[in-house]
């Protein structure tokens, strides 16, 4: 696929160049589909990747924080930019239809049979930072610098950036003064969305137990039923956002799970939930969750419950808010590289955790979304107002058409990366 290309963009001119031929990451693109892997599993998926770093003459890192790869290619001095792309694959029925999608079942961690499937479309991640590397290997005569390719386990978890940091990440490769990422989306494909600023949400989740005092059903009086307080809780929560959190400032506060119980004639000794935030301000953050254990906690004391509920933080990752100069110098390269395709993304309520690896060293962070909804589609649908009823990300149904997917992800990442790396 050729892009819109200005005469005067140099770096046009080495994408068009360089760019690999992209069947063979078609071909990984399909096989990592058909065989995905759950956060945490991701053994032959970084396979994959390490040996095509390797090929591709990479210095290559394997088994970082569980299945994490860290590949590095030094061409001279210049700044040192880090590209990541996530690797793992969701609890998810696929329901696609496609002559290659996934019909694998694997244990979890828990030993349940779980189905899977990337729902989230990082099998697309994994190829265009294949192709990526490629391309700028075979192109490493126009620029200088240090290139790490990083791809991470566990994002669904949002625990692999972390994970591969607390086993010394940085100890094994440079540190990067910037680090950049890009995300397949419901959006026209072909298209690329960038923004400054706040970008993604950060998450919260809890794990809650209230305890109550069992007994007979047909007995309440003798018991502190933990199902009423557990309703009573789940009311008054919504009331943080409709109250406690600032009009124009976001939050989303989500009961995911409420269970209790096993048969209709006995009031349970205790019920859990499972609690869900999500915030871009770092206050709002912090009100939200103190608001959450306040609650909790008062209205267990107000059934009478002596016991202390049981609020456990079970992960936390940062919002995403992509630093504003690092936005500026791409916008200088992406508009007229894609010209009327690049377009303006609105803030997501979905989260991240690739900025820990920019914000572990110091370094600013951008992460831009590419379009992987077929073209006829989504036209489709913007005229009959439907687009939201188009599959997305987490979605049984959610696939991005290959081409030109994939092409606009490798043009997209590669041409990131030379923004910054020395030209010469």
């Amino acid at each position: 696929m050729q892009v819109k290309e200005d005469k005067g963009n140099d770096l046009a001119n080495v994408i068009n160049c360089y760019r690999p031929d992209l069947k063979p990451f078609e071909d990984v693109y399909r096989h990592l589909h058909t065989n995905p892997e759950l956060s945490g599993q991701e053994e032959q998926t970084a396979k994959i990747a390490s040996d095509h770093l390797k090929t591709t003459g990479f210095e290559v890192h394997t088994k970082i924080g569980g299945h994490g790869v860290a590949g590095v290619l030094r061409n001279g001095t210049g700044p040192t930019i880090l590209l990541r792309a996530d690797m793992d694959a969701l609890p998810v029925e696929e329901q696609t239809g496609l002559p290659y999608a996934s019909t694998r079942h694997v244990k979890d961690g828990t030993g349940a049979d779980k189905p899977v499937m990337h729902a989230c479309g990082h099998d697309s991640h994994v190829a265009t930072l294949m192709a990526t590397a490629t391309l700028l290997q075979g192109a490493r005569e126009h620029w200088s610098g240090t290139l790490i390719c990083i791809f991470q386990p566990a994002e669904e978890n949002l625990d692999g950036a972390k994970a591969m940091l607390d086993d010394g990440l940085y100890d094994k490769i440079p540190k990067p003064e910037l680090v950049l990422a890009q995300h397949v989306t419901r959006m026209r494909v072909g298209t690329v969305g960038l923004r400054a600023g706040p970008l993604m949400t950060a998450a919260d989740s809890f794990n809650v137990r209230i305890f109550g005092r069992g007994g007979h059903g047909s007995a309440p009086h003798t018991t502190i039923d933990p199902i009423v307080v557990g309703a009573s809780i789940v009311m008054r929560l919504q009331t943080i956002v409709s109250r406690e959190v600032a009009p124009g400032k976001l939050a989303v506060v989500t009961c995911g799970s409420i269970h209790a119980g096993q048969s209709p004639n006995i009031i349970p000794a205790y019920l859990d939930l499972q609690l869900n935030v999500r915030t871009y301000d770092a206050e709002v953050r912090k009100r939200v969750c103190a608001s959450i254990h306040r609650i909790i906690e008062n209205e267990c004391l107000a059934a009478g419950i002596e016991q202390k509920p049981e609020v456990k933080l079970t992960y936390s990752t940062p919002s995403t808010i992509n630093d504003g100069k690092t936005v500026d110098a791409l916008r200088e390269t992406f508009g007229p590289y894609f010209g009327d395709r690049l377009v303006e993304m609105e803030p997501a309520t979905a989260s991240e955790d690739f900025s820990l690896l920019a914000t572990a060293v110091g370094a600013p962070y951008a992460m831009w979304m590419f379009g992987g909804t077929d073209s006829e589609i989504w036209d489709d649908a913007v005229a009959k107002g439907t687009v939201d009823e188009l599959p997305s990300n987490h979605s049984p149904f959610y696939a991005p058409v290959i081409q030109p997917t994939l092409c606009t992800g490798v043009d997209a990442m590669a041409l990131g990366a030379l923004t910054f790396l020395n030209q010469k």
